[in-house]
């Protein structure tokens, strides 16, 4: 079970976010996620919960940040409901989507397990929901993912694979790399893995 620590900054001007605490391991129904976030102070600042199916699908998401809470599941595209601090406006929404996004590297885990490429693989496009900080706003979004690279790396415990992704975000031509070892993000814009207690879990 990976236990770790990123760093969230800004992908701009690196001003940096956010920790996020994290375990992840593959599990029964697919492969489960949660993660506490905490400010460059110290003080909590959220909190993710995501549960995949064994396809990769969104089968629980459960975000916390800026007293906002979202709720959500693939049901019919990706349905949720998002709850404001005092509970009297919850909103439902409901997109004709593949799955969610966000700022936790949770989500391009998920993305990589819902698409499962393959090195020689075409590009392949896909919607998503993102939920934007500070309050979890939900934007709909046209990407399109590759798989540009594989390479293996000996360690202590064995080969490491990691993969290159090329992600494109469609409306705005904006390219960024990403790179994945099994349920462990190693380095994205935004992301830096500081502490890893455990190797990455491998997918069948």
């Amino acid at each position: 079970m990976p236990r770790g620590r990123y760093a969230l900054h800004d992908p701009h001007d690196h001003t940096p976010l956010a920790e996020e605490h994290f375990h992840c391991a593959p599990g029964p129904s697919g492969w489960r996620y949660v993660a506490q976030l905490t400010t460059p102070g110290g003080d909590h600042h959220g909190s993710v919960d995501l549960t995949l199916d064994e396809l990769g699908r969104p089968l629980r998401l459960e975000l916390h940040a800026g007293g906002w809470q979202v709720r959500g599941a693939a049901l019919d595209g990706v349905t949720w409901v998002r709850t404001d601090p005092t509970g009297s406006q919850a909103t439902e929404g409901n997109v004709r989507a593949h799955t969610f996004a966000g700022t936790s590297p949770a989500f391009l885990v998920a993305t990589t397990r819902l698409l499962r490429l393959t090195p020689s693989a075409p590009t392949t496009r896909l919607r998503v929901v993102t939920f934007t900080d500070p309050v979890l706003a939900p934007r709909t979004e046209d990407h399109s993912w590759a798989l540009v690279n594989r390479e293996a790396h000996a360690t202590d415990n064995g080969p490491l694979t990691v993969d290159e992704y090329q992600v494109t975000a469609l409306d705005t031509g904006e390219q960024h790399t990403v790179h994945i070892a099994g349920d462990v993000v190693l380095a994205a814009p935004g992301i830096e893995l500081e502490d890893l207690e455990s190797p990455p879990s491998t997918f069948d």
